[in-house]
């Protein structure tokens, strides 16, 4: 992740691998990290059974906030590809009970139509 794209907010794939090893704390006994994208000090992470958002706050990230949204709690999703100037695709997620969709971005470097894809096979079935 270059760090232009850190301070436009936009997420970059890592290793679901890595992921599995620093997250592993906060995951199920049997589960699987499917795909992980890192934001300076955030984290987005598709499991086998999740959508995980890392929030770390403060100045030092030390307290840091796990938002886990099953699977069968969102309701909808889109995906706007990048443009021709754009530099980043956009994730919007609705959960159920919640209005406002959760909106994460990523470069254009992520295969956008792979976190589509992820999310449709969790979510349509």
């Amino acid at each position: 992740m270059g760090l232009l794209d850190g301070l436009l907010g936009n997420a970059a794939e890592i290793s679901a691998s890595d992921a599995q090893g620093e997250f592993k704390t906060i995951l199920g006994s049997e589960e699987r990290i499917e795909k992980a994208y890192k934001l300076i000090r955030d984290h987005i992470i598709f499991t086998d059974k999740r959508l995980i958002l890392v929030n770390r706050q403060g100045i030092t990230g030390a307290k840091v906030e796990y938002q886990s949204i099953p699977y069968r709690s969102i309701s909808r999703f889109a995906v706007e590809t990048a443009g021709q100037f754009d530099l980043d695709a956009e994730l919007h997620i609705w959960v159920t009970g919640r209005p406002e969709p959760i909106s994460q971005q990523f470069t254009r470097h992520v295969n956008i139509y792979e976190v589509q894809g992820l999310l449709a096979h969790h979510v349509a079935g």
